[in-house]
């Protein structure tokens, strides 16, 4: 090894072994290791605060303004976390003596150039605000969107993410939203129709039917009000079709309607009132048909 070799790894040595830099090394460890516990603890803290302020503000479960503060949460839980962390690594950036003003001013060039390919990406954002900031759904929503029918359980600023009724899961970019229905706002209604025979006491069935449905408030909280006998909807042949009217809370309609068909079906055959069923007919060889219930 010549000399020249041997003097720079002597420099080379004695700058490693220099008090001077180990004492660097360890004061920006110890900087950057702060820096990151309290980043996780501000993000932490952040999240449990906003997550508390809202809880406090959430009424009753099925409640519009609940769900819109679910939105909002967990959208500020993740604009916490990235501005935390962001300004974390500039600060640590700042520590090991890396020009901030050059990276930024690289990455706005360099961002001018991707945001001409990335139109889409910017539509997706712009899109996203304004569904959450004008609140035409929230989390926990059940919509209808194009082909995607489902309860919303993510909305970000760049896609929304629905959990299909069978267990698939939609995920849309905000850009691509069109035409949105939302069945989650309002109260819902139902129309349950039951088929009654032309001979069958009509006055006895509509006392029987009231009298029940006066009582279901009390049993099915989940109805707004007395469901409403609407009376006779239509006749054909020797068939009667008579229609009830009910209003339930949001997404509440199915497990009513299937339960007031079941009591009042129970109701007929414990009054002997008949009820409609189909008839197939069978046509002998001699040209004479024959009726049977199935």
């Amino acid at each position: 090894m010549d000399w020249f070799s041997e003097r720079v790894l002597s420099n080379i040595w004695d700058k490693l072994m220099s008090e001077k830099l180990w004492e660097t090394i360890i004061t920006a460890s110890i900087k950057i290791t702060v820096i990151l516990i309290a980043s996780w603890l501000a993000v932490r803290l952040g999240k449990k605060f906003i997550k508390k302020v809202f809880l406090m503000r959430m009424r009753s479960p099925l409640d519009h303004s609940e769900r819109r503060q679910k939105t909002i949460s967990k959208l500020l839980q993740s604009v916490i976390s990235y501005g935390v962390y962001f300004s974390a690594i500039i600060a640590i950036l700042s520590i090991l003596n890396i020009k901030i003003a050059g990276l930024l001013a690289g990455a706005g060039i360099v961002g001018l150039a991707i945001g001409f390919g990335a139109q889409s990406l910017v539509k997706d954002v712009i899109t996203g605000f304004f569904i959450i900031f004008e609140d035409q759904f929230g989390v926990g929503d059940y919509i209808k969107i194009n082909a995607a029918e489902g309860t919303v359980v993510e909305i970000g600023l760049r896609t929304t993410k629905i959990n299909g009724s069978t267990g698939e899961q939609f995920i849309i970019p905000n850009g691509s939203i069109g035409d949105v229905v939302n069945y989650s706002v309002n109260n819902s209604k139902i129309y349950i129709d039951l088929q009654m025979t032309t001979d069958a006491n009509f006055e006895r069935a509509e006392s029987i039917i009231k009298k029940y449905l006066d009582t279901l408030p009390e049993i099915h909280k989940e109805l707004v009000a007395v469901p409403v006998f609407l009376g006779v909807q239509n006749v054909k042949g020797t068939e009667v079709t008579i229609r009830i009217a009910a209003e339930t809370l949001p997404q509440q309609q199915y497990g009513v309607a299937r339960t007031i068909r079941r009591d009042v079906t129970k109701l007929f055959e414990e009054n002997n009132i008949p009820m409609a069923h189909p008839k197939m007919m069978f046509y002998g060889v001699n040209g004479n048909e024959e009726g049977r219930n199935e």
